[in-house]
């Protein structure tokens, strides 16, 4: 039988099978010994046994993770129920929706969901229905150690996790005080801008009456100068009047003295008082040649007035062309200031020479027309100034009771202007305030709103 060559092979086979062994399985050092599972697990609260985790029960295990979802995320049949319930409603309606799946079914759906989350967080990527429905003792030990070893380490890094939930909540609430601030000052910048748009309103009145102020003191202007001529025409007439009466009581005196020379002649014959008739009716006819006379010496004065009204005007005309004189002769002054210039730039700029001596002849023949100009003007002005100071003193005491006038109304007008100057000051300090307040509270958002970026990008990197 030894040398069966059928029997040699058949053990040479068995001998090389039983020399080869199985790969080596990868242990996973995650993976926590059965009893310290069941312990930790018992610790939590759920009774568990060997047998129940090397013989796991479906609903038993469901239970087990509904109180593990429970322990660390706060979920439950319960919890998830309402959602479920309204989900299944939008999908299929509300009457299709306990017939299509019941709610303890819905409600281990939702679960399973969270858990499968709550898995991946755990580092159990493969989580599935049948760790709910059939589960099997590795995977069960499988995913208690994974929950076990996360549990541990949460609870190792409490006061970590703590310390970021504690400032977080501090973050929170500087937060909430800054927006709380934020929509202060929001209220304060909407306060401030409508008050400055009443203030613009105010300042706006207040300019609309200064440009009514200024129209009225115009106007006013205007009343003085016409008032200053009325005067003038009033005080020609006055003048005119009075000569008039004093011509008047002239020739009432004088009629007067002839009829107290008549009165002896009443007494005398009809004869005599014929021919004396005859003589007072000669006198009479001389006497009224005289008055005429005298009313064509009147008419003759009241042109007078009317020619001295036209000096007066041709005074205020003498008055302006004086100005205009002496505006020509500052003018004057420059185009000689320039012309002396002129001459004394003429040896640095040789090649400019004949455009110079141009200029020059120009402003010589603009020099002489000017001069004649001059002369004339002021032979002309010394002849109305002449005439026009008698006219001046006469108008002195007119003029001084409207300068009084005059004056009061500047005064008047000088305080509302300088009114209206503090109120226009205060209301730029008032912007300028402002503006500054609402570039320091805009500042200060921004910053606070990055210190806010930061602490959430530090805590966010913290946490992953």
């Amino acid at each position: 039988m030894d040398y069966n060559p059928r029997q040699s092979m058949a053990r040479g086979n068995s001998v090389s099978t039983s020399n080869r062994r199985p790969p080596p399985e990868e242990v996973d050092p995650f993976i926590l010994r059965d009893p310290d599972i069941c312990e930790n697990v018992t610790f939590l609260g759920v009774p568990f046994s060997l047998d129940d985790l090397r013989k796991p029960q479906p609903q038993q295990i469901q239970r087990l993770y509904e109180f593990l979802a429970d322990l660390c995320m706060t979920v439950t049949r319960e919890t998830v129920g309402p959602a479920m319930s309204a989900a299944a409603s939008e999908i299929a309606g509300p009457d299709m929706a306990d017939r299509l799946y019941s709610q303890d079914v819905r409600d281990l759906m939702g679960l399973f969901v969270r858990l499968r989350a709550f898995m991946v967080v755990c580092q159990v990527n493969d989580f599935g229905f049948a760790d709910l429905f059939k589960p099997t003792y590795p995977r069960l030990q499988k995913i208690l150690s994974y929950v076990i070893n996360f549990v541990r380490f949460r609870e190792g890094q409490t006061p970590t996790v703590q310390e970021f939930v504690e400032e977080k909540e501090k973050l929170a609430l500087r937060v909430q005080q800054l927006v709380g601030g934020n929509e202060g000052l929001e209220a304060r910048l909407h306060a401030l801008k409508a008050n400055r748009a009443e203030q613009e309103h105010a300042n706006q009145k207040k300019k609309e009456a200064e440009a009514r102020a200024k129209e009225q003191l115009i106007g006013l202007n205007h009343q003085k100068m016409k008032v200053m001529n009325d005067g003038e025409r009033a005080t020609a007439e006055l003048k005119r009047l009075c000569q008039a009466y004093d011509e008047r009581q002239a020739l009432l005196e004088a009629t007067s003295k002839e009829a107290a020379k008549l009165r002896p002649y009443t007494f005398q014959k009809p004869d005599a008082l014929q021919t004396n008739l005859r003589e007072l009716n000669a006198t009479l006819a001389a006497e009224k040649a005289q008055i005429e006379a005298h009313e064509r010496r009147e008419r003759a004065l009241q042109t007078s007035a009317d020619s001295f009204s036209t000096a007066a005007q041709d005074v205020a005309a003498s008055t302006r062309v004086l100005t205009e004189l002496a505006n020509d002769m500052l003018k004057e002054e420059e185009q000689q200031n320039k012309a002396t210039r002129f001459r004394e730039a003429l040896s640095d700029k040789k090649n400019n020479v004949q455009e110079v001596e141009r200029e020059e002849k120009l402003l010589q023949k603009k020099l002489d027309t000017i001069n004649v100009r001059i002369d004339k003007l002021r032979r002309t002005a010394k002849e109305k100034a002449d005439s026009a100071s008698v006219r001046m003193n006469e108008l002195k005491e007119t003029q001084s009771k409207l300068q009084k006038e005059r004056n009061e109304q500047s005064r008047e007008v000088d305080k509302r202007r300088v009114r209206i100057e503090q109120t226009e000051k205060k209301m730029t300090d008032l912007k300028e305030n402002i503006e500054n307040e609402i570039n320091s509270a805009r500042e200060e958002y921004l910053k606070m709103e990055s210190h806010v970026n930061l602490y959430i990008t530090e805590m966010g990197q913290t946490i992953v």
